[in-house]
Formats: structure tokens, sequence, C-alpha cells
């Protein structure tokens, strides 16, 4: 009868004692392209989220929305572009920039967590850093800090593990 052993991998068996090998869930290039779209993303929602910020600000603590075009409802005049009243309306028949920069946002912020979860699951992270990369759209400049430590520690993890992303 043969003696069952325990396996092990070939680096151990032959003495080396390595760490473990890292595997990613794509290529180099995947992951390369996932972390492009993903810095985008990143300082496109920032902006967004700073931009969005300013808005709140100058509604809710001055009572005035941005508006463009329409007519100024104080003199009958056109108005071009500024803030205008919010209540009573200042401004009829104009296109509210203020609800468009919250609409923007907000399906940019969608677009911000698929480019997330692209690299999160090619990285094979642990869950927790998803959740750090997705709050990076909600507080005001975390998405710039986080974009620049997660793109450092993609391109130390790709340059650590040169074998490691071949997989086709």
């Amino acid at each position: 009868m043969i003696d069952p052993k325990p396996a092990t991998p070939s680096s151990q068996a032959s003495g080396k004692t390595s760490g473990k090998k890292r595997r990613f869930g794509g290529t180099e290039a995947q992951i390369r392209s996932a972390l492009k779209f993903y810095k985008v993303m990143a300082y496109l929602t920032g902006t967004m989220l700073l931009l969005l910020c300013a808005e709140l600000v100058a509604r809710y603590g001055f009572g005035q929305y941005l508006f463009a075009g329409g007519t100024s409802a104080l003199t009958g005049q056109p108005f071009g572009f500024g803030f205008a009243d919010a209540e009573p309306p200042g401004v009829l028949n104009g296109m509210n920039v203020s609800v468009t920069v919250l609409i923007v946002h907000g399906w940019m912020y969608v677009v911000y967590l698929i480019s997330n979860f692209r690299l999160w699951s090619l990285m094979r992270w642990p869950f927790l850093k998803l959740v750090l990369l997705a709050l990076g759209g909600v507080v005001p400049f975390l998405s710039f800090i986080v974009e620049k430590k997660f793109h450092a520690e993609v391109e130390a993890e790709l340059a650590a593990n040169p074998q490691a992303p071949q997989r086709y």
C-alpha cells in the first residue's frame, strides 16, 4: 500500500522558500486597460464631486442656483449664465445647471463603480479594497488620493509578479 503524502508546491519541495505565488484575474494588458479606465473615471468623478459640493454650498448656504439661459423673473430681460435665487425662482425657462451637475455626477459615479469592480476583480483583491475604491467617489478629494495609492499598488504588484498575469 502507498502512503499518502501531503501536496507541496514544487518550489517548497526543492528547498526554496518563496512566498505565495500571486495570481491575477486577467492578462497584464487587461489589468493595464482597467487601470487606465479607473484612473480616468477617478479624476472625472472627483472633479464632478467637487463641482457638486460647490453647488450644494451655493444652494444651501446662499439660496442660489446656477442657471443658463432663460428670462430673469425680476426684470424680464434675457438671462445669460450665472447664479439666481432658488426660492422664488429667479430665472424662468432656463436650464438649471445645478440639477444637471447632480445628475451627471450620479451617472458618472455609476460608471466609476463599474471601473472599480473591473479593476478589483482583475487584481483579485479583498472586498475591503472595493469598499475603499467606492468611497473615492463619495468623499471630496478622496478619489485623487485613492487613485494615486491604488495605481502605485497595481504597478508594484505587476512588477513584482511578471509571470502571474500571463494566462492565455
